[in-house]
């Protein structure tokens, strides 16, 4: 990666109160399919926007529910790429760092991010609808299984088309955005709101707004920093040159 933009390392290393919003772009680094790309195997003829419904699985719980599980074996086999191992590094080094997903592969807790506020969920957990009670996945049986409280049947803890994300997590995302000095917006098209809106709080507020992406996206024309490149090649000699 060639030499940083002057007055970036700077910024990074001065900032009291950093957030890094990360989207599909550094999961597709550690092998993680995006949610829009082509269905494999058996699955190709679905389309996902179709299974992915409140609606969907009321009609067919079992097909929602083995589509997820073929999910979670993609998700389970990934690792944790540089990028995520960056942004785990920048917290331990920030004094106030806030880690926003729209990512619901678990990789950054996996990669030792612990301030992570995971938007849309989480595929690893399952989630009672009765109670909100979430749990660990059973992959036994083909049908989903009954919550261990109450026995409702559990569904993915994911946020699905027509579902309002959950209010805690946007609520704690928005003030870490309109709180912090430095936003680092990491692999995302900033097209999918409400966490698009999350850098333009940020610059509302006055905070340095850094963007890194492979491709120019809404943001880049008002962002501070606009760097073209995968998370995995930016992130670390970034956090390297301010901390290291």
């Amino acid at each position: 990666m060639p030499g940083f933009p002057p007055g970036l390392v700077g910024a990074l290393r001065e900032a009291r109160r950093v957030v890094a919003l990360t989207g599909a772009g550094i999961s597709a680094e550690s092998g993680v399919p995006t949610f829009r790309d082509a269905q494999a195997g058996l699955w190709a003829r679905y389309d996902p926007r179709e299974l992915a419904t409140p609606e969907a699985f009321e009609h067919d719980p079992e097909l929602v529910w083995k589509w997820y599980a073929w999910r979670r074996g993609l998700v389970e086999r990934a690792r944790p790429n540089a990028g995520h191992a960056a942004l785990a590094e920048l917290e331990r080094a920030a004094p106030v760092f806030s880690l926003v997903t729209q990512n619901v592969d678990g990789l950054h807790r996996e990669a030792g991010s612990e301030n992570v506020v995971e938007l849309h969920g989480n595929i690893r957990r399952s989630r009672c609808p009765a109670e909100g009670l979430t749990v660990e996945p059973d992959e036994a049986g083909h049908a989903p299984p009954p919550c261990p409280n109450c026995g409702s049947p559990l569904r993915p803890d994911v946020v699905w088309f027509g579902e309002a994300l959950p209010a805690a997590e946007i609520e704690a995302a928005s003030g870490a955005a309109r709180s912090c000095d430095l936003f680092l917006s990491v692999g995302t098209s900033g097209l999918v709101y409400p966490a698009a809106a999350l850098p333009y709080e940020a610059l509302e507020n006055g905070a340095t707004v850094v963007e890194i992406n492979p491709e120019r996206t809404p943001l880049s024309a008002h962002a501070g920093f606009s760097l073209r490149g995968k998370a995995g090649e930016v992130l670390p000699p970034l956090v390297g040159a301010a901390f290291g």
